[in-house]
């Protein structure tokens, strides 16, 4: 079996004007949600054995909660910052490994999610969870065909 699990960055500040995007730090909703969609997340099962990050601060710090509650230690990748779904998707198939979670930032992760949800899910909200899985443990047959299999939880 192969898995695809993508995580949108909680919810980011804004602040100060001067401050780099990259360097976005998350907001209180943000350090609420994160954590707690984490749990969500580990309490169902879920088992990546990886976590890909984009290098952004907001992707780092949510993928560091997921991590946590996973014990796993996230792997930063200057490629997904602001990637495209085809990247997203490249990147987790070229590691190798049949369970991986991608941590980055839109509009990449909802093409992508519509993409292999085919149009189930319209959005990925911040801190939002979707899981694929196909039965195949091929990543080159998992990215040709649709998922056997899809699920999607948003922060409430």
């Amino acid at each position: 079996m192969t898995a695809l699990i993508l995580v949108r960055h909680a919810k980011s500040d804004w602040g100060s004007p001067a401050l780099d995007d990259h360097d976005r730090p998350l907001n209180a909703r943000g350090l609420r949600d994160a954590p707690r969609q984490a749990a969500r997340l580990a309490e169902a099962g879920v088992r990546p054995e990886l976590i890909l990050s984009s290098t952004a601060l907001r992707a780092r710090t949510t993928a560091g909660f997921f991590a946590e509650a996973l014990g796993l230690e996230p792997e930063l990748r200057e490629e997904l910052y602001g990637a495209p779904a085809g990247t997203l998707l490249a990147t987790a198939a070229d590691s190798g490994l049949r369970s991986v979670m991608v941590v980055a930032h839109d509009p990449g992760m909802t093409v992508l999610a519509d993409r292999l949800s085919d149009g189930g899910i319209g959005h990925m909200p911040t801190c939002a969870v979707a899981t694929f899985t196909w039965t195949t443990d091929d990543w080159e047959v998992a990215t040709a065909v649709d998922p056997d299999s899809w699920a999607f939880d948003a922060p409430r």
